[in-house]
């Protein structure tokens, strides 16, 4: 437990400073060779909680009709990764009876963590790591080799649109920037910590500039800080050495019940003065613009398929 402690006190607090960027539009890629059948699978984190979920199916559902116009493409599904069904292994073995000779997988999250960089590619079968293995099957996660050719995008590395997204959420809470700090709220990834802190900083980076709130920290409420609602308590209270009032922003994908009902809420409830936070239930979808950037990568990764030899 004292690790876990000095973890999260000594990822708490950072002031920060800048950032930004653009999209491209996308041209539909034009259609192949008749031996090929390419389906598309989103993969998320999965979730206990039902709001999460359907806020992930929808993402699915909303970038479909632009997807599944491309003549390259025959279906498009989506799998979570633990927790629940449609697992990866449920939906590769879909696509294998069904015939499809590529598999173009989008990891749907934050930012690089052990899920994107390590799981899912011995999930599917494109790597071999007994521990990791071993660890999915102690979480009960099944590992399966498609015939069908799996190829993993790179990260969605949606910076831009989470600090845009972070932004509009502060702004439409704050009454004055003068008076408030901002406590940014992630899961966080304790083998890849290097990288959710430089995410948030960036976050913080460009709220300082947007929005004009000059003290900004950070904390975790995942399993680095062992679901823990102290670190967010804790950077409450340090936020108000400086301000009078606090807005507390969850940077987490979806709505959960367990994160921002519970883990997140109680932290707020436990501060010494909670009628000068502000916290809203909220996330980071719906987000029109990380539907666009999914669509994005994938017509990009699919540019670089050939037909498969079948």
């Amino acid at each position: 437990m004292k690790k876990v402690r000095s973890i999260s006190l000594c990822c708490l607090f950072a002031l920060l400073l800048i950032g930004c960027k653009s999209e491209d539009s996308i041209d539909v890629t034009e259609p192949s060779e008749s031996n090929e059948k390419v389906g598309v699978l989103l993969v998320n984190h999965g979730s206990h909680s039902p709001t999460w979920r359907q806020m992930l199916l929808d993402v699915e559902d909303n970038v479909r009709e632009e997807i599944l116009a491309n003549p390259r493409i025959t279906e498009l599904k989506t799998a979570f990764m633990e927790y629940n069904e449609p697992s990866i292994a449920t939906q590769m073995k879909w696509f294998d009876e069904n015939g499809f000779t590529d598999v173009i997988i989008v990891p749907i999250f934050l930012t690089v963590s052990s899920h994107y960089s390590h799981d899912i590619p011995v999930i599917v079968g494109l790597s071999s790591d007994p521990k990791i293995t071993e660890s999915l099957a102690e979480e009960e996660i099944e590992v399966y080799k498609s015939k069908a050719r799996a190829t993993i995008t790179p990260p969605l590395d949606y910076t831009t649109l989470l600090k845009k997204n972070v932004a509009r959420r502060v702004e439409a809470l704050s009454d004055d920037s003068d008076n408030e700090a901002v406590l940014l709220v992630a899961y966080g990834d304790e083998q890849y910590n290097q990288q959710w802190e430089e995410m948030v900083e960036e976050i913080g980076q460009y709220l300082k500039i947007k929005t004009g709130h000059e003290m900004i920290a950070y904390a975790w409420c995942g399993h680095i800080v062992e679901y823990s609602s102290d670190p967010t308590t804790e950077g409450i209270e340090k936020l108000f050495e400086f301000e009078d009032n606090v807005i507390v922003i969850p940077v987490l994908v979806a709505n959960d019940e367990h994160f921002q009902g519970e883990i997140i809420q109680d932290g707020v409830n436990a501060a010494s003065n909670t009628s000068h936070v502000k916290y809203i239930k909220d996330a980071i979808l719906p987000h029109k613009k990380l539907e666009q950037r999914v669509v994005k990568i994938l017509f990009e990764k699919l540019e670089t398929i050939r037909v498969a030899d079948v």
